[in-house]
């Protein structure tokens, strides 16, 4: 009898040892699992980018370059729209877009030119409010016309404009803008993805 009563005190300590053991190490791996977690900021979303691939305007446009095959063209359907204005359109990328904006100057280019610059920085002013940072970059398009484009960095809905022009006739300007409401730092490669098609615009863009 006393032998049974010894082996049963003996099992039962075994066991409340293996609890005890047990309980031990969950509460460990559950309070490093709560350490260990980092939740996602608001409005992260995770972005699959698609390669850099583009295709040419179409021969209608009294202008060309070469746009992203993520995107699709549209006319612009605004009130003040005119003919040959449109926009280049991601569907799959945030609800992105380039704005292109067009004027023949032909018959009056020097006046015509000096408001129509002056109505680029006008609209492009309209961002300083909530950028960061602006910066002045100057390019070449396909005819070794100048490019006058400008950078913007912080929470806003452009971040990269420009314009470019012959002249004599042509006027073009072109915008980024992104309608979303997803902060800026979640929808950094996009915004990358979007200014190297802007960057590949400038350099393939000329005048008929």
């Amino acid at each position: 009898m006393i032998f049974q009563k010894r082996s049963l005190i003996i099992v039962f300590t075994f066991i409340a040892v293996c609890v005890l053991a047990f309980s031990f190490w969950w509460w460990k791996y559950q309070s490093e699992a709560e350490d260990n977690f980092s939740p996602k900021p608001k409005g992260f979303n995770r972005i699959l980018l698609p390669k850099n691939e583009y295709r040419p305007l179409p021969d209608s446009f009294p202008y060309f370059f070469e746009y992203s095959k993520e995107a699709i063209i549209r006319p612009d359907s605004s009130h003040l729209a005119e003919r040959y204005w449109i926009h280049v359109i991601y569907p799959k990328l945030g609800k992105s877009e380039i704005q292109i904006t067009y004027k023949n100057i032909s018959d009056n280019p020097t006046q015509k030119l000096a408001e129509l610059i002056d109505d680029s920085h006008r609209l492009a002013a309209k961002h300083l409010y909530r950028a960061e940072a602006l910066k002045y970059y100057e390019y070449k398009n396909a005819q070794n016309l100048p490019v006058l484009a400008i950078g913007f960095e912080g929470e806003i809905p452009s971040h990269l404009q420009f314009y470019t022009t012959d002249s004599v006739k042509h006027f073009l300007r072109a915008a980024i803008y992104f309608r979303t409401a997803n902060d800026n730092d979640s929808l950094a490669p996009v915004i990358d993805f979007v200014k190297k098609d802007m960057l590949r615009m400038i350099a393939t863009q000329k005048f008929k």
